[in-house]
């Protein structure tokens, strides 16, 4: 698959099978991950790759509408270091790594949905975080449940218009 491919038939996967995911469709993932470009290179991430279903439970109840968390194969726990100068830079790094572990999952029929911790103290506790540490970003790994609608391209109007988003030199 192209990367082209891949952006334009990536789509957020909330419903997984029940087949856990190989050892090395997971490295390559976490690899992706770590291969991501980072604000002068600082690389800030740690990730945390929960398979435990008692986990991905109770992972699921730390934010809104994660409940694809629970039914996942695997969740990736991004963690970055707690508020400092470069925080914006972090979480913006952070989304990077999310980009290509999302990408490289798409790939290889793998998918996946990101989702927003809500309760970091809760994460920390149950994650073992460390206190110099934060987190606020999940994706939720597996393969699709609905195989038929996972890897189209995305239905016309489920994106905003060229034309509406783009402005050439000026607003």
């Amino acid at each position: 698959m192209q990367v082209w491919d891949a952006i334009q038939s990536k789509r957020a996967i909330r419903e997984f099978t029940d087949e856990p995911l190989s050892p090395a469709h997971i490295e390559r993932i976490l690899n992706a991950g770590r291969r991501s470009q980072s604000s002068k290179n600082s690389q800030p991430w740690h990730f945390i790759a929960v398979q435990d279903k008692t986990r991905l439970a109770q992972i699921a109840q730390l934010g809104a509408g994660m409940g694809h968390v629970a039914g996942a194969a695997l969740c990736v726990v991004i963690v970055v270091p707690t508020e400092n100068e470069r925080t914006l830079w972090h979480f913006f790094d952070s989304g990077q790594s999310a980009a290509y572990m999302q990408l490289a999952a798409t790939e290889i029929g793998i998918g996946s949905c990101l989702g927003t911790i809500y309760q970091p103290d809760q994460a920390r506790d149950l994650l073992g975080i460390p206190a110099d540490h934060q987190t606020r970003l999940v994706i939720s790994f597996g393969y699709p449940a609905d195989a038929k609608g996972a890897g189209q391209p995305l239905r016309a109007g489920g994106r905003r218009r060229y034309d509406d988003i783009v402005h050439w030199e000026r607003w």
